[in-house]
């Protein structure tokens, strides 16, 4: 087996169109489902369900929550708010341990995931999106990956990180990482272990991530009006270490920092100011107090609009 639990939902043997092409009036055929592949995405969410035979550990439980909690993190610092966009600085070997960290999501390598997900900044909610909700809440949770099109990412968005070989290597490579967590679970929780504490978390983990670019354009409010239908979303926000502050990061994606206001809580940013106290983490970039200082005179505004007569 060469490829990561995602990677067996999106590497078909057919061709790959880039990112960067927009689909025509009609649907083409690396747009459509690749059967193969969403059989094999399906059947990972059914073997957390052979634990009826070999039960449900308290160190299955744990060893879930840990591996679900460590790989939110290793996704939204590290793919997410390092690799796509820059917002803080780590040293070669610090980002090298995040990127492997991620790969342990089963949500491809780092490379992969980050192109895309520029490319996601850069075409907001406009054709060449590679997950807009316009397309149908399905395509923009998990539809998008499940197709041939996407299979691949334009190295042209990533080459400030694809300059590095062990970067390519590890993204090359992505199955190393899931594999290597399923064994540690195994070896420490057994069958339960497996079952739960990789297999179970890994599909939590999937459709939790997915909802950032599902549910967080589609419920919530907007406290900045982009031309994209990024919303705030607690609940998101509160499941995902703070991605759920979703406008906010559509306003100004270059904070290390989602949660702009006190309340917003970012876990994610939390752990990355904790860790640049020791010096592994440096130059966290903050939101500007002008784009702050926006947000408030655009609620000022509504409600003074909402009180007029």
């Amino acid at each position: 087996m060469n490829q990561s639990l995602a990677g067996i939902a999106a590497h078909v043997d057919g061709p790959s169109a880039e990112a960067s092409q927009p689909p025509t009036g009609h649907r083409r055929a690396e747009d459509r489902l690749n059967v193969r592949s969403s059989l094999a995405f399906f059947a990972v969410h059914l073997i957390p369900f052979l634990a009826i035979f070999t039960g449900v550990t308290r160190t299955a439980l744990i060893l879930a929550f840990v591996a679900f909690t460590t790989r939110m993190f290793f996704i939204t610092a590290g793919y997410h708010r390092y690799f796509a966009h820059k917002t803080y600085r780590l040293n070669r070997v610090s980002q090298f341990v995040l990127a492997f960290g991620g790969t342990m999501a089963a949500q491809k390598g780092p490379l992969w995931w980050a192109a895309h997900h520029r490319n996601h900044h850069r075409f907001s909610d406009t054709e060449r999106d590679v997950h807009s909700p316009k397309r149908g809440f399905w395509w923009s949770h998990v539809g998008w990956i499940l197709c041939d099109k996407y299979n691949k990412a334009d190295r042209t968005q990533i080459r400030d990180f694809a300059s590095y070989p062990e970067l390519r290597f590890i993204d090359r490579h992505d199955w190393i990482g899931p594999w290597t967590l399923g064994v540690i679970c195994f070896a420490i929780g057994g069958w339960s272990g497996l079952l739960i504490g990789f297999f179970a978390s890994t599909v939590v983990l999937w459709h939790v991530t997915f909802t950032v670019n599902s549910v967080a354009h589609v419920f919530g409010r907007r406290a900045y009006e982009t031309d994209d239908t990024s919303r705030n979303t607690l609940l998101v926000a509160l499941a995902t270490g703070g991605e759920g502050w979703h406008n906010n990061h559509h306003r100004y994606p270059w904070s290390a920092r989602q949660g702009f206001r006190w309340w917003q809580v970012d876990a994610t940013y939390y752990v990355l100011r904790a860790l640049s106290w020791v010096g592994i983490v440096r130059d966290l970039r903050p939101v500007p107090a002008a784009v702050i200082a926006e947000a408030r005179v655009a609620k000022a505004r509504r409600r003074a609009s909402d009180t007029s007569p």
